[in-house]
Order: C-alpha cells, then sequence, then structure tokens
C-alpha cells in the first residue's frame, strides 16, 4: 500500500465505524520494516527482515469502548472487521469516562521538522549491515587481555516507521521515522569458572550518526574483561554513584507512579505530591517531546494532542503528572500527556571522572540485575554491580550485592548530576551521586 493508501484506510475505517453505529472513532494505520543481521563468534547466526502492517481501532459505542485491531486492510475484510466489532462492543460494560480527547488539544502542534527520519535508509545494504557486525567482533577481540574472551555476539538493525492517526472529532496525522542500533555482548572467562559479561551499544536515527564499530567492539570487551575478579563488596552505607548507562533505570521509578492509571487505582507514592518537594533541589526534569533527532520526540502523542515541554520536577518540586483523556475524566484533571517523550535534566558541571573524584569513597554502579520495586509504597530492593571507588578512582570490582531503600529517601539523597546524559536512550540520563545508601554484600 501507498502512503496515501494507508491514510485512506484509516479514515474509512473511522467512517465506516459511524456509519455502523459507533458515536465516536479513532483509527491507526501502521507500517513498520525491520532488518537485523546477528553475529556470533566468527559466524553469522541470523538474519531477520520483515514488514509488517496493520489497523488499530478504538470504538465508543452507546457509552462503551473497545480497542480492535487486524493486519487485513483489504477494504472487505476491514468492513466485516469493524461491523463484527462495533457489535461485540455493545456488549460490554457502560465506562462513561471513554471519550476522544478535547479538539482543543490537537491545535497549537509545532510545526518543525523534528529530524526522525534518515533520507538514506534505504542506501543501506546487507553487505554494508555484515561488514559492520564482523568489525565489531574484530575490534572486541583485538583489546588487551582478549585471550580471556569466550564469545562475541554481534548485531546491527535498522527500523522505518510509518503511522496515519485520524479521530472522528477532527484530528489526521502522520509520522515517518528510523532508527539504527548496533551492539556487542562479550564473555569472559573468569580463573574461578564464572563467565561474566558485558556489553555497548549505540543508536541514531540517522545511520551516519551511529557510533563506529571499532568503539562498541573495544567497549564491550573492555567492560566484560573488567568484570575479572569481582567479588561481592561489604554490607555498609555508602556514597552511590550511577552510571550514566545504567542510571536510564532509575527515572522509570518515578515516572512510573507519576502515571493517571497509578494515581487513579491508588498504587502510587506520589499521589497527592503535586506542588511538593519530592527530590533533592538539584533535580530539574523536562518532558521535551520536540527535541531534533530524539528518540522519544514527537508531534502529538498516541491519542492526537499535541505535544509541548512539561516541567515535570523543578527544583525538587514535582510540577506535572502524566494524564491521558481517559484518567483525566476519572481524577477531574486537566489532560497533560498520556506518557514521556524525551527527558532533559539539569547537569551538572562535572564529567563521571570528576564527580567519583569529588566523592572519594564509595560504590560505582554499572549495572542492575533483577529486584523489585513498589510503586505504592516507594519501597526497592534491587541488585547491582560496578566497582568500588577508593581515594576518588575507579578500584576492584565488585557484584552480587544489594541496594535497598526508599524512593522518596533516595531522591532526596541525589547529591550530584553529572554533565555526560546518556545519547542512546530517551532518558538522557547523566551519571547520579546520591548518599547514604545501603549497600548489602559480605
Amino acid at each position: 500500500m501507498a502512503q496515501q493508501d494507508m491514510l485512506a484506510a484509516a479514515k474509512s475505517a473511522v467512517k465506516a465505524a459511524l456509519g455502523k453505529g459507533a458515536q465516536e472513532a479513532s483509527a491507526r494505520t501502521y507500517r513498520v520494516r525491520e532488518v537485523e543481521v546477528k553475529w556470533r563468534d566468527g559466524k553469522l547466526e541470523q538474519i531477520h527482515e520483515a514488514t509488517t502492517r496493520g489497523l488499530g481501532l478504538s470504538l465508543y459505542v452507546d457509552g462503551r469502548f473497545s480497542m480492535v485491531s487486524t493486519s487485513d486492510l483489504r477494504p472487505e475484510a476491514l468492513d466485516t472487521f469493524i461491523g463484527d466489532s462495533v457489535v461485540l462492543t455493545r456488549a460490554l460494560a457502560k465506562d462513561p469516562f471513554r471519550t476522544l480527547p478535547d479538539p482543543k488539544l490537537y491545535e497549537g502542534q509545532a510545526k518543525t521538522d523534528l529530524l526522525l527520519e534518515d533520507p538514506k535508509y534505504s542506501s543501506v545494504t546487507p553487505e554494508q549491515r555484515r561488514a559492520v557486525v564482523k568489525e565489531i567482533e574484530a575490534a572486541a577481540r583485538s583489546v588487551k587481555g582478549a585471550e580471556a574472551i569466550l564469545s562475541v555476539t554481534t548485531d546491527f538493525s535498522d527500523t522505518l516507521s510509518e503511522s496515519w492517526r485520524v479521530t472522528s472529532n477532527g484530528f489526521e496525522g502522520s509520522r515517518r521515522d528510523t532508527s539504527f542500533f548496533v551492539s556487542a555482548e562479550v564473555s569472559v572467562k573468569d580463573p574461578d569458572g564464572r563467565k561474566p559479561e558485558d556489553y555497548a551499544y549505540g543508536g541514531a536515527r540517522f545511520v551516519a550518526e551511529v557510533p563506529k564499530a571499532a568503539q562498541v567492539g573495544r567497549e564491550a570487551a573492555e567492560r566484560a574483561l573488567s568484570r575479572l575478579g569481582a567479588k561481592k563488596g561489604e554490607s555498609a552505607v555508602l556514597t552511590m554513584a550511577v552510571e550514566n548507562r545504567a542510571a536510564g533505570r532509575m527515572p522509570g521509578f518515578l515516572l512510573g507512579p507519576l502515571s493517571g492509571g497509578s494515581l487513579q487505582q491508588k498504587r502510587s507514592f506520589l499521589e497527592g505530591k503535586l506542588g511538593q518537594a519530592i527530590a533533592s533541589p538539584i533535580l530539574t526534569l523536562v518532558d521535551d517531546p520536540l527535541v531534533p533527532k530524539g528518540f522519544g520526540s514527537r508531534l502529538y502523542d498516541g491519542e492526537g494532542i499535541a505535544a509541548k515541554r512539561m516541567p515535570v520536577i523543578e527544583a525538587g518540586v514535582l510540577k506535572a503528572y502524566y494524564i491521558d483523556t481517559y484518567y483525566g475524566k476519572k481524577l477531574q484533571m486537566a489532560p497533560t500527556t498520556a506518557g514521556p517523550s524525551n527527558l532533559v535534566w539539569t547537569l551538572g558541571d562535572k564529567d563521571q571522572a570528576g564527580l567519583l573524584a569529588a566523592m572519594k569513597e564509595g560504590i560505582l554502579v554499572t549495572g542492575f540485575i533483577g529486584g523489585n520495586s513498589n510503586g505504592l509504597t516507594g519501597d526497592f530492593s534491587l541488585g547491582v554491580q560496578g566497582f568500588r571507588v577508593r581515594g576518588g578512582k575507579i578500584a576492584e570490582p565488585v557484584g552480587e550485592m544489594n541496594i535497598s531503600g526508599n524512593h522518596p529517601d533516595l531522591w532526596k539523597k541525589l547529591a550530584a548530576v553529572g554533565n555526560d546524559p546518556y545519547p542512546y536512550s530517551s532518558m538522557k540520563t547523566p551519571t547520579l551521586v546520591f548518599e547514604g545508601v545501603q549497600f548489602a554484600g559480605t
């Protein structure tokens, strides 16, 4: 199907839904092309290439609501599918809070080009993908100490996504974006018989901005080799620095409880905290969907609401929740947006090395391993690995340790924010330093 045909399918689905008895409807058609090449220990392990397309339809029928989807976009099949879906929706319980957004929320959409699509996407060849994954492995096996490497797995993937959205109350929008990712995973042999592993990855909207294959391979190997000889650290209350890459897990512990669903279902430790201090005064976060080339960038959200910058936390004070139309009506709150886009942090003035020099003693966390976090109470227990920091320098590797505590307490102990936001994520987390964290080890 051509682009105009995919848009036409969304329009006709909405029209058909109204004709068959729905009072409101929203349709999204999409097409996604994915290519992945995986290489392992000198051999091609997997080639995956697929193009998928489909239609998702939200139906509002006599005070009832359903979401349905199909991959069969033939006009006659769609007509039958929509008719059956309307009939089935009538059998559901009424939900008076289900409506399309107020059309005023569609207004004010930014007119800027977010630079999400690489015009050279189609020029990337199978030979280029294969050359990249081979080069990544070669670089990994070229580092000092490579004789300890047991296995190297490398990957190159790229995606072209297209979508079209139409609502019965006046919204119409389309989107095209590309992404490219490379990665390497390396396992090594420890003299004690363990097989520690680590990885490196990177990506970009434009293929020319993807990290160099050699860089990714060397980083993965060096990280894995640095895990050799890791031991449990001591149980103690210590200063904790979280590497920018690993810190990407941290915002989720705050953003989840900020969702309308969590608030309405009484499972958020941030309920009723709007306008209150919930973190250290050095924490300022802005949700910014309009970052050029951002992995979370968008002109409109999943409901069609115009994307706008939204302060979430300012100097430690909670400024906004993530509220969609449905939960906005339930909570009697104005909708903001359904979920996060890109996070923009107010950065400090030190990189990781500078932060470690300033903290002098503690633990640098480079990865989280399992664990749990309670969105209602804020209590958490997380497995971690990383390095002991002594005299402001990275010392011996540590692993098989846990940190535990309570998120409201932890974020108030945030002592420093780095100047090194991680570029390969919409979270853009810098290195973070927390004081007085409980570690459990030996």
